[in-house]
Protein backbone atom coordinates (compact mmCIF):
# COMPACT_ATOMS: atom_id res chain seq x y z
CA UNK A 1 0.00 0.00 0.00
CA UNK A 2 2.80 1.98 0.36
CA UNK A 3 2.95 3.41 -3.54
CA UNK A 4 -0.88 4.28 -3.30
CA UNK A 5 -0.30 5.95 0.03
CA UNK A 6 2.64 8.10 -1.46
CA UNK A 7 0.60 8.97 -4.29
CA UNK A 8 -2.39 9.93 -2.72
CA UNK A 9 -0.89 12.30 -0.18
CA UNK A 10 1.40 14.11 -3.43
CA UNK A 11 -2.03 14.26 -4.73
CA UNK A 12 -3.78 15.92 -1.52
CA UNK A 13 -0.44 18.36 -1.42
CA UNK A 14 -0.91 19.55 -4.63
CA UNK A 15 -4.64 20.39 -4.45
CA UNK A 16 -4.06 21.83 -1.22
CA UNK A 17 -1.28 24.31 -1.90
CA UNK A 18 -2.82 27.73 -2.14
CA UNK A 19 -0.81 28.40 -5.43
CA UNK A 20 -3.36 26.04 -6.97
CA UNK A 21 -6.38 27.80 -8.90
CA UNK A 22 -8.13 24.31 -8.18
CA UNK A 23 -7.14 24.32 -4.56
CA UNK A 24 -10.63 26.65 -4.27
CA UNK A 25 -12.74 25.39 -5.82
CA UNK A 26 -15.54 22.39 -5.16
CA UNK A 27 -13.36 20.06 -7.25
CA UNK A 28 -10.08 20.74 -5.70
CA UNK A 29 -11.56 20.30 -2.33
CA UNK A 30 -13.01 16.96 -2.55
CA UNK A 31 -9.95 15.37 -4.43
CA UNK A 32 -7.72 16.58 -1.54
CA UNK A 33 -10.17 15.31 0.85
CA UNK A 34 -10.32 11.76 -0.92
CA UNK A 35 -6.67 11.47 -0.93
CA UNK A 36 -6.28 12.08 2.92
CA UNK A 37 -9.13 9.55 3.69
CA UNK A 38 -7.13 6.94 1.42
CA UNK A 39 -3.45 8.27 2.79
CA UNK A 40 -4.99 7.85 6.49
CA UNK A 41 -6.31 4.40 5.76
CA UNK A 42 -3.46 2.63 4.47
CA UNK A 43 -1.15 4.82 6.94
CA UNK A 44 0.67 2.81 9.59
CA UNK A 45 -0.03 4.74 13.09
CA UNK A 46 2.90 5.09 15.32
CA UNK A 47 2.43 4.65 19.23
CA UNK A 48 0.79 7.79 20.70
CA UNK A 49 1.82 9.71 23.33
CA UNK A 50 0.27 10.00 27.01
CA UNK A 51 1.22 13.63 26.94
CA UNK A 52 0.41 13.99 30.49
CA UNK A 53 2.13 17.06 31.41
CA UNK A 54 0.35 18.51 34.65
CA UNK A 55 -2.78 17.96 36.22
CA UNK A 56 -4.73 19.69 39.04
CA UNK A 57 -4.42 18.76 42.70
CA UNK A 58 -6.49 20.63 45.37
CA UNK A 59 -7.33 22.90 43.04
CA UNK A 60 -3.16 23.91 42.24
CA UNK A 61 -2.13 22.97 38.98
CA UNK A 62 1.46 20.21 39.31
CA UNK A 63 3.39 19.40 36.82
CA UNK A 64 3.89 15.61 36.21
CA UNK A 65 6.36 13.80 34.74
CA UNK A 66 6.51 10.37 32.92
CA UNK A 67 9.17 7.66 33.77
CA UNK A 68 9.98 4.15 33.57
CA UNK A 69 10.15 2.88 36.83
CA UNK A 70 10.41 -1.30 35.88
CA UNK A 71 11.25 -2.57 32.64
CA UNK A 72 11.08 -6.41 30.86
CA UNK A 73 11.37 -7.22 27.47
CA UNK A 74 7.43 -6.80 27.06
CA UNK A 75 6.90 -4.41 29.41
CA UNK A 76 7.35 -0.89 30.56
CA UNK A 77 5.78 0.15 34.02
CA UNK A 78 5.45 4.02 33.28
CA UNK A 79 4.95 6.11 36.73
CA UNK A 80 3.38 9.72 36.35
CA UNK A 81 5.28 11.52 39.00
CA UNK A 82 3.35 14.58 40.35
CA UNK A 83 5.69 17.40 41.60
CA UNK A 84 4.42 18.10 44.91
CA UNK A 85 7.40 19.76 46.12
CA UNK A 86 6.91 19.85 50.09
CA UNK A 87 3.22 19.13 50.23
CA UNK A 88 2.90 15.71 51.03
CA UNK A 89 -0.14 13.65 50.47
CA UNK A 90 -1.52 10.26 51.30
CA UNK A 91 -3.07 9.07 48.18
CA UNK A 92 -3.21 5.67 47.41
CA UNK A 93 -0.48 3.62 45.08
CA UNK A 94 -2.48 2.54 41.83
CA UNK A 95 -1.44 0.28 39.55
CA UNK A 96 -3.23 0.40 35.96
CA UNK A 97 -2.60 -2.71 34.10
CA UNK A 98 -4.20 -1.69 30.79
CA UNK A 99 -5.46 -4.24 28.33
CA UNK A 100 -2.80 -6.67 25.74
CA UNK A 101 -5.04 -7.05 23.10
CA UNK A 102 -3.92 -4.66 20.34
CA UNK A 103 -4.03 -1.65 21.07
CA UNK A 104 -1.35 0.86 23.27
CA UNK A 105 -1.73 1.44 26.66
CA UNK A 106 -2.55 4.85 25.58
CA UNK A 107 -5.88 4.09 25.30
CA UNK A 108 -6.27 4.67 28.89
CA UNK A 109 -4.89 8.38 28.96
CA UNK A 110 -8.46 9.30 29.99
CA UNK A 111 -7.96 7.14 32.65
CA UNK A 112 -5.30 8.09 34.42
CA UNK A 113 -6.04 12.02 33.51
CA UNK A 114 -8.96 11.35 35.94
CA UNK A 115 -7.24 9.27 38.58
CA UNK A 116 -4.40 11.67 39.25
CA UNK A 117 -5.52 14.49 40.59
CA UNK A 118 -5.89 11.77 43.62
CA UNK A 119 -3.76 8.73 43.10
CA UNK A 120 -0.25 8.16 42.95
CA UNK A 121 -0.49 6.35 39.41
CA UNK A 122 1.38 3.53 37.29
CA UNK A 123 0.02 1.80 34.33
CA UNK A 124 2.01 -1.32 32.41
CA UNK A 125 2.83 -0.11 29.20
CA UNK A 126 2.89 -3.22 27.02
CA UNK A 127 5.59 -3.59 24.14
CA UNK A 128 4.81 -4.41 20.74
CA UNK A 129 5.62 -7.78 19.87
CA UNK A 130 7.10 -6.96 16.63
CA UNK A 131 9.84 -4.54 18.05
CA UNK A 132 10.81 -7.34 20.64
CA UNK A 133 13.50 -9.59 19.02
CA UNK A 134 13.28 -13.07 19.24
CA UNK A 135 16.33 -13.88 21.17
CA UNK A 136 14.66 -12.01 24.42
CA UNK A 137 12.06 -15.57 23.89
CA UNK A 138 9.02 -16.34 23.98
CA UNK A 139 5.97 -14.59 26.23
CA UNK A 140 2.13 -16.11 27.46
CA UNK A 141 -0.30 -15.67 29.48
CA UNK A 142 1.88 -17.64 32.55
CA UNK A 143 4.39 -15.05 31.75
CA UNK A 144 1.96 -11.92 31.96
CA UNK A 145 1.12 -13.34 35.42
CA UNK A 146 4.70 -13.06 36.82
CA UNK A 147 5.11 -9.45 34.98
CA UNK A 148 2.06 -8.62 37.25
CA UNK A 149 3.34 -10.67 40.71
CA UNK A 150 7.00 -9.09 39.87
CA UNK A 151 5.24 -4.97 39.84
CA UNK A 152 3.15 -5.67 42.80
CA UNK A 153 6.22 -6.58 44.87
CA UNK A 154 8.50 -3.74 43.08
CA UNK A 155 5.70 -1.42 44.06
CA UNK A 156 5.15 -2.68 47.60
CA UNK A 157 2.54 -2.85 49.95
CA UNK A 158 -1.26 -1.34 50.24
CA UNK A 159 -1.10 -1.22 46.18
CA UNK A 160 -4.40 -1.31 44.61
CA UNK A 161 -4.99 -2.53 41.27
CA UNK A 162 -7.22 -1.11 38.34
CA UNK A 163 -7.47 -3.75 35.72
CA UNK A 164 -9.08 -2.78 32.49
CA UNK A 165 -11.23 -5.58 30.11
CA UNK A 166 -8.36 -8.51 28.90
CA UNK A 167 -6.25 -8.32 32.34
CA UNK A 168 -8.92 -8.98 34.28
CA UNK A 169 -8.43 -12.34 33.94
CA UNK A 170 -4.16 -12.39 34.67
CA UNK A 171 -4.90 -9.94 37.35
CA UNK A 172 -7.72 -11.77 39.32
CA UNK A 173 -5.15 -15.29 38.59
CA UNK A 174 -2.21 -13.33 39.89
CA UNK A 175 -3.61 -12.16 43.18
CA UNK A 176 -5.00 -15.75 43.83
CA UNK A 177 -1.37 -17.20 43.14
CA UNK A 178 -0.30 -14.20 45.91
CA UNK A 179 -2.57 -14.99 48.08
CA UNK A 180 -2.22 -18.31 48.33
CA UNK A 181 1.51 -18.38 49.12
CA UNK A 182 0.59 -15.71 51.84
CA UNK A 183 2.36 -13.52 49.63
CA UNK A 184 2.47 -10.09 52.30
CA UNK A 185 2.66 -7.86 49.33
CA UNK A 186 -0.08 -8.82 47.50
CA UNK A 187 -2.32 -5.60 47.12
CA UNK A 188 -5.12 -3.83 49.15
CA UNK A 189 -7.97 -3.90 46.46
CA UNK A 190 -8.55 -4.75 42.92
CA UNK A 191 -11.26 -3.35 40.34
CA UNK A 192 -11.93 -5.48 37.28
CA UNK A 193 -13.49 -3.21 34.86
CA UNK A 194 -14.97 -5.00 32.08
CA UNK A 195 -12.90 -7.65 32.17
CA UNK A 196 -13.95 -11.92 30.32
CA UNK A 197 -14.13 -13.55 34.24
CA UNK A 198 -16.80 -16.14 32.31
CA UNK A 199 -17.81 -15.69 28.96
CA UNK A 200 -20.17 -18.15 29.14
CA UNK A 201 -22.24 -15.85 30.78
CA UNK A 202 -24.61 -13.43 28.27
CA UNK A 203 -21.28 -14.55 25.06
CA UNK A 204 -21.08 -11.84 23.06
CA UNK A 205 -19.90 -12.03 19.04
CA UNK A 206 -16.18 -12.03 20.30
CA UNK A 207 -17.14 -14.76 22.39
CA UNK A 208 -19.37 -17.03 19.76
CA UNK A 209 -16.36 -16.33 17.42
CA UNK A 210 -13.94 -18.10 19.49
CA UNK A 211 -16.43 -21.18 20.12
CA UNK A 212 -17.54 -21.48 16.74
CA UNK A 213 -13.76 -21.47 14.96
CA UNK A 214 -11.90 -23.39 17.55
CA UNK A 215 -8.12 -22.85 18.50
CA UNK A 216 -7.14 -24.82 16.01
CA UNK A 217 -8.95 -22.10 13.14
CA UNK A 218 -7.15 -19.30 14.71
CA UNK A 219 -3.62 -21.14 14.88
CA UNK A 220 -3.97 -21.31 11.10
CA UNK A 221 -6.08 -17.95 9.90
CA UNK A 222 -4.18 -14.80 12.25
CA UNK A 223 -0.77 -16.04 13.51
CA UNK A 224 1.72 -14.67 11.13
CA UNK A 225 5.48 -14.10 11.23
CA UNK A 226 7.06 -10.19 11.23
CA UNK A 227 8.52 -9.35 8.20
CA UNK A 228 11.70 -8.20 7.96
CA UNK A 229 13.20 -5.30 8.59
CA UNK A 230 11.64 -5.36 12.05
CA UNK A 231 13.43 -5.99 15.16
CA UNK A 232 11.01 -8.96 15.99
CA UNK A 233 11.77 -10.35 12.83
CA UNK A 234 10.43 -14.10 12.11
CA UNK A 235 8.73 -13.81 15.15
CA UNK A 236 5.00 -15.53 15.53
CA UNK A 237 2.41 -12.81 16.14
CA UNK A 238 -0.91 -11.99 15.98
CA UNK A 239 -1.05 -8.50 13.97
CA UNK A 240 -2.61 -5.44 15.65
CA UNK A 241 -4.63 -4.63 12.25
CA UNK A 242 -6.19 -7.80 12.46
CA UNK A 243 -7.46 -7.35 16.26
CA UNK A 244 -8.40 -3.86 14.58
CA UNK A 245 -10.32 -5.22 11.85
CA UNK A 246 -12.65 -7.23 14.03
CA UNK A 247 -13.51 -4.76 16.26
CA UNK A 248 -14.14 -2.37 13.32
CA UNK A 249 -16.06 -5.02 11.93
CA UNK A 250 -18.62 -5.25 14.91
CA UNK A 251 -19.73 -1.67 14.23
CA UNK A 252 -18.60 -1.11 10.77
CA UNK A 253 -21.89 1.49 10.12
CA UNK A 254 -20.29 3.41 12.44
CA UNK A 255 -16.72 3.80 11.38
CA UNK A 256 -17.82 3.97 7.93
CA UNK A 257 -20.44 6.72 8.48
CA UNK A 258 -18.00 8.50 10.77
CA UNK A 259 -15.46 8.62 7.74
CA UNK A 260 -17.66 9.90 5.39
CA UNK A 261 -18.89 13.00 7.68
CA UNK A 262 -14.76 13.57 8.07
CA UNK A 263 -15.17 13.95 4.37
CA UNK A 264 -17.92 16.27 3.74
CA UNK A 265 -16.26 18.31 6.89
CA UNK A 266 -12.99 18.23 4.85
CA UNK A 267 -15.00 19.13 1.70
CA UNK A 268 -16.95 22.26 3.77
CA UNK A 269 -13.82 23.42 5.31
CA UNK A 270 -15.37 22.80 8.83
CA UNK A 271 -11.81 22.22 10.63
CA UNK A 272 -12.47 21.52 13.91
CA UNK A 273 -14.97 18.43 13.37
CA UNK A 274 -12.08 17.29 10.72
CA UNK A 275 -9.67 17.60 13.61
CA UNK A 276 -11.67 15.76 16.55
CA UNK A 277 -11.97 12.61 13.84
CA UNK A 278 -8.49 12.95 13.17
CA UNK A 279 -7.72 12.99 17.14
CA UNK A 280 -9.81 9.66 17.62
CA UNK A 281 -8.98 7.86 15.04
CA UNK A 282 -5.10 8.36 15.38
CA UNK A 283 -5.52 6.90 18.63
CA UNK A 284 -7.75 4.05 17.57
CA UNK A 285 -5.99 2.55 14.37
CA UNK A 286 -2.76 3.27 16.22
CA UNK A 287 -2.54 -1.15 16.84
CA UNK A 288 0.46 -3.52 17.88
CA UNK A 289 1.14 -6.84 17.49
CA UNK A 290 0.59 -9.54 20.35
CA UNK A 291 2.53 -12.78 20.23
CA UNK A 292 1.45 -16.02 19.12
CA UNK A 293 1.94 -17.82 22.32
CA UNK A 294 -0.08 -15.19 24.49
CA UNK A 295 -3.02 -14.98 21.81
CA UNK A 296 -3.56 -18.59 21.61
CA UNK A 297 -3.15 -19.35 25.49
CA UNK A 298 -5.52 -16.48 25.96
CA UNK A 299 -8.45 -17.26 23.73
CA UNK A 300 -7.81 -21.46 24.41
CA UNK A 301 -7.59 -20.20 28.39
CA UNK A 302 -10.49 -17.55 28.56
CA UNK A 303 -12.81 -17.83 25.81
CA UNK A 304 -13.27 -21.56 24.50
CA UNK A 305 -12.16 -23.52 27.86
CA UNK A 306 -13.64 -21.25 30.60
CA UNK A 307 -10.42 -22.87 32.74
CA UNK A 308 -10.92 -20.12 35.68
CA UNK A 309 -14.49 -20.05 36.12
CA UNK A 310 -14.53 -23.79 36.08
CA UNK A 311 -11.73 -23.70 38.97
CA UNK A 312 -9.30 -25.23 36.22
CA UNK A 313 -6.93 -22.67 35.38
CA UNK A 314 -3.18 -23.43 36.43
CA UNK A 315 -0.09 -21.09 36.52
CA UNK A 316 3.02 -22.83 36.23
CA UNK A 317 1.03 -25.90 37.00
CA UNK A 318 -0.11 -24.68 40.09
CA UNK A 319 -3.91 -24.81 40.18
CA UNK A 320 -5.19 -21.39 40.60
CA UNK A 321 -7.64 -21.22 43.21
CA UNK A 322 -9.42 -17.38 44.01
CA UNK A 323 -11.63 -18.33 47.24
CA UNK A 324 -7.63 -18.28 48.60
CA UNK A 325 -8.32 -14.22 48.43
CA UNK A 326 -9.18 -13.18 51.72
CA UNK A 327 -7.09 -9.94 52.09
CA UNK A 328 -7.75 -8.01 48.64
CA UNK A 329 -10.65 -6.21 48.84
CA UNK A 330 -12.64 -6.58 45.23
CA UNK A 331 -14.76 -4.25 43.04
CA UNK A 332 -16.17 -5.25 40.08
CA UNK A 333 -17.75 -2.39 36.95
CA UNK A 334 -19.49 -3.56 34.08
CA UNK A 335 -21.47 -1.40 31.02
CA UNK A 336 -24.79 -1.66 30.43
CA UNK A 337 -24.21 -1.56 26.86
CA UNK A 338 -21.59 -3.80 26.62
CA UNK A 339 -20.78 -5.54 23.33
CA UNK A 340 -17.47 -6.60 24.07
CA UNK A 341 -17.96 -8.09 27.36
CA UNK A 342 -21.40 -9.23 28.37
CA UNK A 343 -23.41 -8.10 31.40
CA UNK A 344 -22.67 -10.33 34.16
CA UNK A 345 -18.83 -11.80 32.86
CA UNK A 346 -17.02 -9.53 35.18
CA UNK A 347 -19.51 -9.54 38.53
CA UNK A 348 -18.51 -13.74 37.76
CA UNK A 349 -15.15 -12.96 40.15
CA UNK A 350 -17.40 -12.77 43.44
CA UNK A 351 -19.06 -16.06 42.84
CA UNK A 352 -15.17 -17.33 42.54
CA UNK A 353 -13.72 -15.30 45.33
CA UNK A 354 -15.61 -17.65 48.13
CA UNK A 355 -12.97 -16.65 51.33
CA UNK A 356 -14.00 -12.84 50.72
CA UNK A 357 -16.09 -11.16 53.44
CA UNK A 358 -19.46 -9.50 52.27
CA UNK A 359 -18.14 -5.94 53.20
CA UNK A 360 -15.14 -6.25 50.94
CA UNK A 361 -16.91 -6.53 47.69
CA UNK A 362 -18.81 -4.44 45.68
CA UNK A 363 -19.99 -4.31 42.37
CA UNK A 364 -21.99 -1.68 39.97
CA UNK A 365 -23.25 -1.50 36.71
CA UNK A 366 -22.95 1.80 34.69
CA UNK A 367 -26.43 2.47 32.60
CA UNK A 368 -26.08 3.59 29.46
CA UNK A 369 -22.84 2.67 28.39
CA UNK A 370 -20.75 0.25 26.07
CA UNK A 371 -17.25 -1.05 26.94
CA UNK A 372 -15.54 2.34 26.14
CA UNK A 373 -17.12 4.05 28.19
CA UNK A 374 -16.14 1.74 31.47
CA UNK A 375 -13.01 3.06 31.74
CA UNK A 376 -13.44 6.24 29.52
CA UNK A 377 -15.26 9.34 28.39
CA UNK A 378 -17.78 11.70 30.78
CA UNK A 379 -19.71 8.73 32.48
CA UNK A 380 -16.74 7.33 33.45
CA UNK A 381 -15.26 10.61 34.98
CA UNK A 382 -18.56 11.78 36.81
CA UNK A 383 -20.34 8.46 38.00
CA UNK A 384 -17.61 5.18 37.69
CA UNK A 385 -14.19 7.01 38.60
CA UNK A 386 -16.01 8.42 42.28
CA UNK A 387 -17.05 5.15 43.42
CA UNK A 388 -13.97 3.42 42.57
CA UNK A 389 -11.76 5.84 44.36
CA UNK A 390 -14.55 6.02 47.56
CA UNK A 391 -13.79 2.08 47.31
CA UNK A 392 -10.31 2.21 47.01
CA UNK A 393 -10.44 4.69 50.49
CA UNK A 394 -12.75 2.27 51.95
CA UNK A 395 -10.11 -0.11 51.79
CA UNK A 396 -6.97 1.82 51.61
CA UNK A 397 -4.72 -0.52 53.54
CA UNK A 398 -4.44 -4.57 53.41
CA UNK A 399 -5.85 -6.06 56.93
CA UNK A 400 -2.74 -7.76 58.70
CA UNK A 401 -4.66 -10.46 59.33
CA UNK A 402 -7.29 -12.10 56.94
CA UNK A 403 -11.28 -11.69 58.15
CA UNK A 404 -12.89 -14.35 59.20
CA UNK A 405 -14.29 -16.61 55.86
CA UNK A 406 -18.50 -16.49 55.29
CA UNK A 407 -20.27 -18.62 56.28
CA UNK A 408 -22.57 -19.12 53.40
CA UNK A 409 -21.97 -17.88 50.17
CA UNK A 410 -21.92 -14.30 49.73
CA UNK A 411 -24.33 -11.80 47.66
CA UNK A 412 -22.38 -9.14 46.44
CA UNK A 413 -23.33 -5.91 46.65
CA UNK A 414 -25.12 -4.36 43.50
CA UNK A 415 -25.39 -0.57 42.86
CA UNK A 416 -26.50 1.69 40.29
CA UNK A 417 -27.74 4.83 39.79
CA UNK A 418 -30.49 6.62 41.31
CA UNK A 419 -32.40 7.03 38.12
CA UNK A 420 -31.75 2.86 36.84
CA UNK A 421 -33.88 0.77 36.49
CA UNK A 422 -36.08 -0.30 39.80
CA UNK A 423 -35.36 -3.97 39.55
CA UNK A 424 -31.89 -2.97 38.82
CA UNK A 425 -31.00 -1.83 42.51
CA UNK A 426 -30.36 -4.76 44.68
CA UNK A 427 -29.45 -3.60 48.41
CA UNK A 428 -27.56 -5.91 50.04
CA UNK A 429 -24.43 -6.65 52.50
CA UNK A 430 -21.37 -5.39 51.47
CA UNK A 431 -23.18 -2.15 50.13
CA UNK A 432 -21.37 0.22 47.87
CA UNK A 433 -21.50 3.77 49.28
CA UNK A 434 -21.91 6.92 47.20
CA UNK A 435 -20.76 9.38 49.21
CA UNK A 436 -22.87 11.96 47.77
CA UNK A 437 -25.93 9.56 48.82
CA UNK A 438 -26.69 11.10 52.15
CA UNK A 439 -26.40 14.70 50.83
CA UNK A 440 -28.00 15.06 47.62
CA UNK A 441 -32.00 16.18 46.93
CA UNK A 442 -34.32 15.18 44.55
CA UNK A 443 -35.99 18.73 44.68
CA UNK A 444 -35.38 21.28 47.38
CA UNK A 445 -37.14 21.60 49.96
CA UNK A 446 -39.00 24.45 50.13
CA UNK A 447 -37.56 27.55 48.48
CA UNK A 448 -34.50 26.73 47.32
CA UNK A 449 -31.50 29.11 48.15
CA UNK A 450 -29.80 31.39 46.02
CA UNK A 451 -26.08 29.91 46.19
CA UNK A 452 -24.54 32.55 44.20
CA UNK A 453 -24.39 34.71 47.61
CA UNK A 454 -21.38 32.14 47.79
CA UNK A 455 -18.79 34.31 46.80
CA UNK A 456 -17.21 32.06 43.67
CA UNK A 457 -20.54 30.82 42.81
CA UNK A 458 -22.31 32.24 39.53
CA UNK A 459 -25.30 31.77 37.82
CA UNK A 460 -23.69 28.23 36.07
CA UNK A 461 -22.77 26.79 38.38
CA UNK A 462 -25.78 27.42 40.62
CA UNK A 463 -27.31 25.22 37.57
CA UNK A 464 -24.83 22.45 37.40
CA UNK A 465 -25.22 21.98 41.65
CA UNK A 466 -29.04 22.28 41.61
CA UNK A 467 -29.09 19.44 38.64
CA UNK A 468 -26.68 17.44 41.04
CA UNK A 469 -29.18 17.64 43.77
CA UNK A 470 -27.72 20.68 45.67
CA UNK A 471 -30.19 23.87 46.31
CA UNK A 472 -29.23 24.37 49.98
CA UNK A 473 -26.65 26.38 52.01
CA UNK A 474 -26.85 23.60 54.39
CA UNK A 475 -26.14 20.57 51.79
CA UNK A 476 -23.09 22.71 51.13
CA UNK A 477 -22.13 22.82 54.93
CA UNK A 478 -22.27 19.48 55.94
CA UNK A 479 -19.86 18.36 52.87
CA UNK A 480 -16.96 15.64 54.20
CA UNK A 481 -14.04 15.65 52.61
CA UNK A 482 -15.24 12.41 51.04
CA UNK A 483 -18.53 14.22 49.49
CA UNK A 484 -16.00 17.57 48.28
CA UNK A 485 -13.64 15.07 46.54
CA UNK A 486 -16.81 13.18 45.09
CA UNK A 487 -18.61 16.64 43.70
CA UNK A 488 -15.26 17.95 42.65
CA UNK A 489 -15.02 15.19 40.61
CA UNK A 490 -18.47 14.85 39.06
CA UNK A 491 -18.98 18.64 38.51
CA UNK A 492 -15.01 18.85 37.23
CA UNK A 493 -15.08 22.20 39.72
CA UNK A 494 -11.52 21.70 40.14
CA UNK A 495 -10.72 22.40 43.70
CA UNK A 496 -13.07 25.34 43.41
CA UNK A 497 -14.92 24.24 46.41
CA UNK A 498 -11.64 24.45 48.59
CA UNK A 499 -10.15 27.37 47.30
CA UNK A 500 -12.78 29.76 47.38
CA UNK A 501 -14.26 28.66 50.80
CA UNK A 502 -17.56 26.99 49.92
CA UNK A 503 -17.68 25.30 53.54
CA UNK A 504 -17.05 28.63 55.57
CA UNK A 505 -19.76 30.82 53.43
CA UNK A 506 -22.47 28.19 53.24
CA UNK A 507 -22.32 27.52 57.33
CA UNK A 508 -22.38 31.36 57.52
CA UNK A 509 -25.64 31.71 55.47
CA UNK A 510 -27.35 28.26 56.93
CA UNK A 511 -26.31 30.03 60.76
CA UNK A 512 -24.29 27.15 61.34
CA UNK A 513 -21.27 27.65 63.68
CA UNK A 514 -18.24 28.12 62.34
CA UNK A 515 -16.15 24.99 63.54
CA UNK A 516 -19.65 22.97 62.46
Amino acid sequence: MSPMRATADMTRLYFQNPLNPLTHTPLGRSVAAGCELIERMTRRYGKPEFGLDETTVSGVKVPVREEIVWSRPFCNLLHFDRKLGAKQRQDPKILVVAPMSGHYATLLRGTVETLLPRADVYITDWVDARMVPVNEGSFDLDDYIDYIIEMLHFLGPDTHVVAVCQPSVPVLAAIAVMEGHEDPLSPATMTLMGGPIDTRINPTAVNDLAEDKGIDWFRRNVIMKVPFPQPGFLRDVYPGFLQLSGFMSMNLDRHVNAHHEFFQHLVHGDGDSAEKHRDFYDEYLAVMDLTAEFYLQTVETVFITHALPKGEFRHRGELVDCGKIRRTALLTVEGEKDDITGGGQTKAAHDLCTGLAADMQAHYTQPAVGHYGVFNGSRFRSEIAPRVMDFIRTHYKRPETAPARPKNPVEVAVATKPDAPATAVQEKPGKLSDPLAEVLLAEPQGAADDLTEISGVGPKLQTALNGAGIFHYWQIAALTDAQIAALDSKLDFRGRIERDGWIEQARKFAKQPANG
